[in-house]
């Protein structure tokens, strides 16, 4: 889809995390930011790769630790399977290595703590997003 007919849809997100907290945070987020629709939300990992199917977000926000899979692997199953769907890995604190490295891996297209989630980092996912469509390529 080309970048000029993306922009009249919103981007619809969908909020992967073990702690209903965030999660309902991240709502209230998607709902105040102008271009964004909340798509659902998940609470594993394993949840999110089945709700990716059912729900079709453009992003995802996924958190990197939590039972059952973590979101980095989470990550890389949910791009394997939908490579237009977008992620944004979030955690409590920065990460360090071997964490880091393995982010690196993940296919998200970005990573976050969570503090600093809002819609401007929304509006830049969105900005990212469609430019890789206009250029042919995801970023």
């Amino acid at each position: 889809m080309a970048a000029s007919e993306r922009s009249a849809d919103p981007f619809r997100v969908l909020a992967v995390d073990d702690q209903r907290p965030f999660r309902e945070a991240a709502h209230r987020v998607v709902d105040a930011t102008a271009g964004f629709m909340w798509a659902g939300e998940a609470g594993s990992g394993a949840e999110a790769v089945r709700r990716v199917r059912e729900c079709a977000p453009d992003l995802v926000i996924m958190d990197v630790r939590m039972p059952d899979m973590d979101g980095i692997e989470a990550a890389r199953r949910v791009v394997a399977e939908h490579p237009g769907v977008s992620v944004l890995l979030v955690s409590a604190e920065p990460l360090t290595r071997p964490a880091g490295d393995e982010l690196l891996q993940s296919s998200a297209v970005a990573f976050s703590c969570k503090h600093d989630f809002g819609p401007a980092l929304l509006r830049g996912l969105c900005i990212r997003q469609d430019e890789g469509r206009a250029s042919g390529t995801q970023p």
